[in-house]
């Protein structure tokens, strides 16, 4: 399925139309007695739900007008299609978790409640302790639309029994070195498929589909999807056409990435390497193998991040509003902040040191943290957002399949995907 196609394109704008015009969206009065609340998620990680709860479940002991907190998670592959569904239908929970991708249409929909009064009159909140760059997407006109509950760097997880098996070097050993670059590494992911039968480095969550996943690589190339202004199309630049190439021979060639159709699981061994964030570090809790985590693979421009967010916000004409707000509040104070953070690295610039995050990250160690997150956050840019993204994304994907085959014409198929999104990109 595609996770942002013409179902969500045509959710959103139901959206706006409502948002501005009233109807099925509009604000129904609060039923008598302890009011529910249900926020939905893309985690169904046992781990991250237990610890929800258990937030929940201590705000209910001195909130008795409220009544069951519900966490209902929606596939990552169409969280925002069913997210936005359920809103143009009428059906929109109290709170919801927004990909970066989406935050654009969000925001500006006016279907969010600001935050802003109530975050800064809460005892002892610290919101001038949220970063001026973590917030940055999710504000308009000077007003905080949504909590940034997570902004996680893209790392690269590594099996090291695999690589040591295929007689390659660490990637503490090729960092030491100055050698931890994309063709370097590539060429280590090629030799374990090839010595190993199996997969080299997996791109999670992309599956040549989340075409905006490949951020983490073509940023080696200083490759962007668009403008800064978001204008203009970057799919056709040299840049971008360089890391492209070279992902298409990684792929097709040297068989360094698993081809299309091909799955493997890095934590459960089949991989040599995964591109993704901390929050699947808990998949690691009983890996029968030795792994490591570092930063990207250097490119031709040099070290770089990239970084993927998620903010949490509340839909203003939900019958209960006030008290989703007020809940929002309570699960990102800076205590719960700090147990939030096991996952999902916080905003809070106090929460932003290794030895802070080693406590709520044990599987990691604080060099790691330092490289990877505090290092990543502080050169970083967020993975790419634009307004009307669902049908960008819809559009990317659809140009960029040509590309999926061994006799691709690189250059050709990323003019393409110019050709088909340079209308849409408002110039």
């Amino acid at each position: 399925m595609r996770p942002f196609g013409k179902p969500a394109a045509v959710a959103l704008a139901a959206l706006l139309t409502l948002t501005a015009c009233g109807g099925a969206n509009e604000a129904t009065p609060a039923a008598k007695g302890p009011q529910p609340l249900r926020m939905t998620i893309w985690t169904s990680n046992e781990a991250h739900l237990k610890l929800f709860n258990e937030i929940a479940a201590e705000y209910r002991k001195t909130h008795p007008d409220i009544g069951e907190i519900t966490f209902d998670p929606i596939p990552f592959e169409n969280y925002t299609t069913t997210l936005t569904t359920q809103i143009a239908g009428g059906n929109a929970p109290d709170l919801a978790w927004i990909l970066e991708n989406s935050a654009p249409d969000f925001v500006s929909s006016g279907a969010l409640a600001p935050l802003d009064d109530t975050l800064r009159k809460a005892e002892g909140y610290g919101f001038d302790d949220l970063t001026p760059s973590a917030v940055k997407l999710w504000q308009a006109e000077g007003k905080l639309y949504a909590y940034p509950f997570s902004t996680s760097p893209f790392g690269v997880f590594v099996n090291t029994d695999l690589l040591k098996k295929a007689g390659q070097k660490t990637p503490a050993e090729m960092i030491e070195e100055g050698t931890w670059t994309w063709e370097k590494v590539a060429a280590q992911n090629a030799a374990v498929a090839s010595k190993t039968g199996k997969a080299g480095m997996v791109v999670r969550d992309f599956d040549y589909k989340s075409w905006d996943n490949l951020a983490s690589v073509w940023g080696g190339w200083g490759a962007q999807a668009w403008s800064e202004d978001g204008k203009t199309c970057g799919f056709d630049s040299p840049e971008m056409v360089e890391a492209m190439t070279f992902l298409h021979r990684a792929v097709f060639t040297d068989k360094a990435f698993p081809g299309p159709g091909t799955t493997a699981d890095f934590f459960a061994g089949d991989a040599a390497m995964t591109i993704t964030q901390i929050s699947r570090a808990s998949l690691l809790q009983d890996a029968k193998f030795g792994w490591d985590l570092v930063p990207l693979p250097a490119g031709p421009k040099g070290e770089y991040s990239v970084i993927g967010q998620a903010g949490l916000g509340v839909f203003k004409k939900s019958a209960n509003a006030a008290a989703a707000v007020d809940f929002l509040t309570f699960f990102t104070n800076p205590a719960n902040s700090a147990r939030l953070a096991a996952y999902f690295p916080p905003p809070r610039a106090s929460q932003l040191t290794a030895d802070t995050l080693a406590k709520s990250n044990p599987l990691l160690k604080p060099e790691q943290l330092q490289q990877v997150v505090i290092g990543g956050i502080e050169k970083g840019v967020v993975k790419p957002s634009h307004t009307g993204q669902a049908e960008l994304s819809q559009a990317v994907r659809a140009a960029l399949d040509p590309l999926w085959q061994p006799g691709a014409d690189v250059k050709a198929v990323l003019g393409g995907v110019c050709a088909k999104i340079q209308p849409m990109l408002g110039a």
